[in-house]
């Protein structure tokens, strides 16, 4: 067999083993098999010296070009399984993201922002408006037009917040929401029934049952012949909502300069159903607001005539949220504690 025909066998039997191969370490062991100093393409070179010239330049040129061929062959295989074999891996190392992975926890409501969204809807469900005042008001509005007088304790800087704003009428932080009462008054003829959310400030130490700053909301109903019943009435109708339908409502008389007469309102513990309880603090009875007829002179502040109707009602939204809820300390609302929070 000639030189050239032997080169010609080596490289087809090359490639052939190449084409075999099925991982890149029996790639190498072929390149060393046939590229080596030991291969078939070193002997057939050693043989070239014993030729005669032509003969050793055409053997030369073949063993040159066999060469080529099987180290190009050999770079193209390596590079082919080592894309196969990165992909392999890829592949085995690939996170499994088609099973249903951890659901994150739905966000929801402030536990106060529920009960103060509550408390507006049964009011709008009875026909009453909503309407927003200023955080910073007049003394006027604040008290002098609600009939408290200049030396009621309420005006006092050790419970309401006065504003410095260079202007000699003073401005308060309102401590209560019932300065709209007045602006609603001066701008619209009754009827009036109307529900006015909002936060207030006091100079109230904070503890379990008292914040400096919370939220309130105040009602009012203006009328032709509006009486204490239809006060109670709503009242009934709103506690019964709020709280469950077999509860009873009582009034206590009490004193507030805007109204005349006026109330402190109860209901029996929806927790023990009156036998008594933590929840009551074993009196059967909750308070949850204060109310009254609207007081004559709260009605001449505006310009109403003297013969006008109307009752007006207040009450703390953390106060019914904290019987709502069973919760002990009313600075939990406050405190942003998801833990608390997630148990509402």
């Amino acid at each position: 067999m000639s030189p050239v025909q032997e080169l010609e066998d080596i490289e087809k039997e090359a490639l052939r083993a190449l084409q075999g191969a099925g991982s890149s370490d029996r790639v190498r062991e072929l390149e060393i098999a046939y590229l080596g100093r030991k291969g078939p393409l070193a002997r057939v070179g050693k043989t070239l010296g014993t030729l005669p010239m032509e003969e050793r330049r055409t053997v030369g040129q073949a063993a040159n070009r066999v060469r080529g061929l099987i180290e190009s062959a050999i770079a193209a295989k390596l590079a082919n399984l080592d894309r196969m074999e990165r992909a392999g891996r890829l592949e085995a190392e690939r996170l499994d993201i088609t099973l249903p992975g951890r659901t994150p926890p739905s966000g929801k409501l402030h536990p106060l922002t529920e009960v103060l969204e509550e408390v507006v809807d049964i009011f709008v469900g009875l026909g009453f408006q909503v309407a927003e005042g200023p955080l910073v008001e007049t003394d006027y509005y604040s008290f002098q037009a609600l009939n408290i007088p200049q030396d009621h304790a309420a005006r006092s800087m050790q419970d309401t917040f006065y504003v410095n704003t260079g202007n000699p009428q003073p401005f308060v932080l309102r401590p209560h929401t019932s300065p709209m009462q007045v602006r609603l008054m001066e701008t619209t003829k009754p009827p009036l029934y109307v529900v006015v959310p909002g936060v207030v400030a006091r100079r109230d130490e904070v503890d379990a049952n008292h914040l400096a700053q919370f939220m309130q909301i105040e009602g009012l109903a203006v009328d032709e012949g509006i009486t204490f019943g239809d006060l109670k009435g709503v009242l009934d109708v709103f506690a019964k909502q709020m709280f469950g339908a077999n509860l009873t409502v009582r009034m206590h008389p009490s004193y507030f300069p805007f109204t005349e007469p006026s109330a402190e309102v109860y209901v029996s513990c929806f927790a023990c159903d009156g036998s008594g309880c933590p929840t009551c603090r074993g009196e059967g009875w909750i308070e949850i607001m204060g109310a009254g007829m609207v007081h004559p002179n709260v009605f001449r502040a505006v310009g109403y005539p003297p013969e006008t109707t109307g009752f007006a009602f207040g009450m703390g939204i953390e106060r019914i949220a904290k019987l709502k809820y069973s919760v002990n300390d009313l600075r939990s609302f406050y405190e942003n504690d998801l833990r608390f929070l997630d148990a509402r």
